[in-house]
């Protein structure tokens, strides 16, 4: 079937099929356009596109937050952003000092971000796992969101969507000067060097030519930790070492960036470098201390055994765009990034605040080279467009996390390397419909060949109604940790397995939207309707091999689906801005891995809400942003009376995310905002979703977040 399918698509992409041209005529009412509705310009996006155009014209359904959206909601990283998210939820790691996220049920490991087109290296081995909260958005003009498999455009690993952060690239003065602090509190925790949250950002720009422009950017992001109930680093209980208040419930965090970009433009050519060095440190402070009671002398000298986590990343990105003979469009991008995470581990004594036993020991490093090329517009044709595009990456990385080894000795070194070839076309039979098919073939080191398939397509109905169609196959790498993971002891037999099978993600989407227009083009009000269907196929899952000795292994058995509906509604009138967003999913896991397990389907319920209003002579823009997350569902195990596992429910209650802004700016150069977030106090939810004992699941509860925090952030325009 699937070589069926690969075979139509690359038939109809290398040949032209002439089609009855029908004419059709434009209705008066298109022409008639009030000024308003004239400078209502549409968001030009580039995800998925052959050259950047609008929204409206794509074939793919783009959702896009702004630059503007990004500076009220006060973002400085993707995490901040993409929690107001319809469909997308940000998963804290508060124990660990990370974010990821989570799309459609599916986590990080099933979405693609990606950075100007080029996927991001993480520090989480093989894939796509990263700690979004590590993606600073100090210079990005935009972020483009696509819903569905998305392999044929950016290959594996793009199974539920992909995010691309799109940078800024220019600058209309000659100097650019941009400075900006950022005050914010970590629930009522707050102090100048001590507690809360503290950033500091500066970016210098220059137009050297008409044609030369560059810029540099340093930003600082100091998280102080959350201590709630804990007591910081040098807390000690001399009557009881494992009170477990000593260290923080959110861990204390740094991070530094320094990019720099040069950008030259001449004619039908661009060319642009992009640099950036980033910089993390993670303090984990162990609950447990040892008091070393000294019984001669009756005396305490209390240490525990801490850790220290550091980040480090090298990326490096040229790309260059232009015309072959004044008609073939290419663009091409190459990309080196190094991604090194090492963890030093050492005794801390608290009485002197000295440390001593100090180890390091390589937790993740991954070195990629990435390529990639599109080539179109082969024919000059509006009714025909075909494209042709490669992709390459080399990927190499050292022992995991789970299994440390000395720093000075990275010698388990693996490599997975892979190259694409995908072709797909935009067909246009009428001035309504158009079509896109498309196929890539993945070939990698590891894997046999692998396939991904599209077929996508935008209907223009009578009276501005659109209907876009997104169906798409994609497949999915196994991660480091289940390719080559290997933990072998007197209590542990966990190993990966290098024989391991991509996963096979399927899915279809339809969007149904049209603008309407009202009060001679005053307000503009856009529904969209959306639904989808998406499984994978061989999921990757640990199974037991052996129960004398216990031992585990990763293997392909897993089945994962999800379907739903959404409704998005999107208001303008005069100043003010609104949308409103309800989702509702099931999502059905069929675990061979486990001896029981129950295949229903089990329902969520999302609503996002966004307002907006502007009130010009104040030149100042007031701003909610509300999300509620209905109670989740899953299926756990538990032992009845008889000594029997039964399946049950288990529940993660719901709960809201309020964040609220006011934006003024002064004298056009100064811009203030200050807000709040997480106003409604949430930093934790219970949760039933543990393995549980006799009738019940084990009770819990999941960390969500440090509490309402306040924030204040100063940012100045100098240009000339």
């Amino acid at each position: 079937m699937k070589n069926r399918f690969l075979l139509i698509i690359l038939l109809l992409n290398f040949f032209n099929i002439q089609a009855q041209e029908t004419e059709v005529k434009k209705e008066t009412n298109d022409k008639k356009k009030d000024s308003i509705k004239v400078n209502d310009l549409e968001e030009v996006i580039l995800t998925g596109q052959y050259n950047s155009q609008s929204v409206k014209k794509s074939v793919f359904e783009v959702q896009v937050i702004t630059e503007k959206d990004i500076q009220l909601m006060a973002g400085n990283n993707l995490a901040d952003v993409l929690t107001q998210t319809l469909n997308m939820n940000i998963i804290p790691q508060a124990g660990e000092g990370r974010s990821g996220i989570q799309q459609f049920g599916f986590n990080s490991e099933y979405v693609k971000i990606l950075v100007d087109n080029v996927p991001i290296v993480g520090d989480e081995g093989f894939g796509n796992a990263i700690d979004i909260s590590q993606i600073n958005l100090d210079d990005i003009q935009q972020i483009e969101i696509i819903e569905g498999a998305m392999g044929v455009q950016y290959g594996s690993n793009a199974v539920t969507g992909v995010v691309n952060i799109i940078t800024k690239k220019s600058a209309k003065a000659k100097w650019q000067i941009t400075p900006y602090i950022q005050e914010e509190t970590i629930s009522s925790e707050y102090g100048l060097f001590d507690e809360g949250r503290h950033i500091q950002s500066l970016k210098v720009g220059h137009n050297f030519t008409d044609k030369l422009y560059a810029n540099v950017l340093f930003t600082r992001n100091d998280f102080q930790g959350f201590l709630n109930q804990n007591q910081g680093k040098n807390y000690f209980n001399p009557e009881d070492e494992n009170d477990g208040l000593r260290g923080y419930e959110w861990l204390p965090k740094e991070q530094n960036s320094i990019k720099t970009l040069i950008n030259y433009r001449f004619k039908n050519f661009t060319v642009f470098y992009k640099l950036e060095y980033f910089t993390e440190e993670t303090n984990k402070y162990n609950t447990n201390v040892l008091l070393n009671h000294n019984s001669s002398t009756q005396t305490n000298n209390p240490t525990a055994n801490d850790e220290i986590f550091n980040s480090d990343r090298f990326y490096h990105h040229l790309n260059a765009t232009g015309k072959i003979r004044d008609q073939i469009n290419f663009n091409i991008s190459a990309s080196y990034q190094e991604q090194t995470k090492n963890i030093e581990t050492f005794t801390y004594t608290i009485k002197a605040e000295e440390k001593s036993n100090i180890e390091n020991y390589d937790y993740n490093t991954r070195k990629g080279f990435f390529s990639r090329g599109t080539f179109n517009n082969f024919f000059n044709k509006e009714k025909f467009k075909l494209e042709l595009g490669y992709e390459t990456t080399l990927d190499n990385g050292s022992a995991s996390g789970l299994s440390s080894q000395d720093i000075t000795k990275r010698t388990q070194n693996n490599t997975l390397n892979s190259y694409s070839f995908f072709v797909s076309s935009e067909i246009k039979p009428t001035n309504r419909l158009s079509l896109r098919p498309g196929a890539r073939i993945i070939s990698s080191t590891q894997f046999s060949p692998q396939y991904a398939l599209s077929l996508s397509g935008k209907y223009s109905f009578k009276g501005g109604y659109q209907l876009r169609t997104i169906v798409g196959a994609a497949p999915k790498t196994p991660t480091f940790e289940q390719l080559y993971f290997y933990m072998v002891d007197s209590n542990h037999n966990v190993q990966g397995n290098e024989n391991l099978n991509p996963e096979y993600g399927k899915s279809i989407f339809f969007h149904f939207k049209k603008t309407f227009w009202f009060k001679d083009y005053q307000v503009k009000y856009t529904p969209k309707l959306s639904t989808w269907y998406l499984d994978v196929e061989d999921k990757i899952d640990l199974i037991i091999t052996s129960t004398s000795p216990l031992a585990y292994q990763y293997n392909n058995i897993d089945l994962h689906k999800t379907w739903g509906l959404s409704l998005r509604n999107t208001l303008k009138y005069k100043n003010l801005s609104a949308t409103l967003g309800l989702a509702f999913s099931g999502e059905s896991k069929i675990l061979n891995s486990s001896e029981t397990y129950n295949d229903d389907y089990l329902y969520a319920l999302q609503f996002n809400s966004n307002l907006s209003y502007q009130i010009p002579k104040w030149n100042t823009v007031f701003s909610t942003f509300f999300k509620l997350n209905g109670p989740q569902y899953q299926f756990v195990s538990s032992i009845n009376d008889s000594g029997e596992t039964i399946i049950t429910r288990g529940k993660i209650d719901g709960y809201g995310w309020l964040n609220t802004s006011i934006k003024k700016t002064f004298y056009k150069d100064l811009d203030i905002t200050i807000g709040a977030r997480n106003v409604l106090d949430i930093t934790e939810v219970n949760s039933s979703t543990g393995q549980g004992g006799t009738h019940t699941a084990a009770s819990s509860s999941q960390l969500l977040g440090y509490g309402r925090s306040f924030f204040v952030k100063l940012l100045y325009h100098l240009n000339f």
